[in-house]
């Protein structure tokens, strides 16, 4: 399943809020535990940037070495 921003962004002010429940779209969800939500959320944000194209890559800083300055 591709989950979406809407779904993370529902996630974390449930979280915030200290909720247990969620409403995804037209569907409620009840979690057993914040460990759940927070496991979850996890795994939400990975698949949206993944989808996104935003995975983690390593920075390569360039540095010019040239003669003389």
């Amino acid at each position: 399943m591709a989950y979406t921003q809407a779904d993370v962004d529902a996630l974390k002010s449930a979280i915030k809020g200290g909720q247990i429940e969620v409403q995804y779209g037209d569907k409620r969800v009840r979690y057993r535990s914040l460990d759940e939500m927070v496991r979850l959320l996890k795994l939400m944000q990975a698949d949206v940037a993944a989808t996104a194209g935003k995975t983690r890559r390593s920075m390569i800083r360039l540095v010019s070495a040239g003669k003389g300055v």
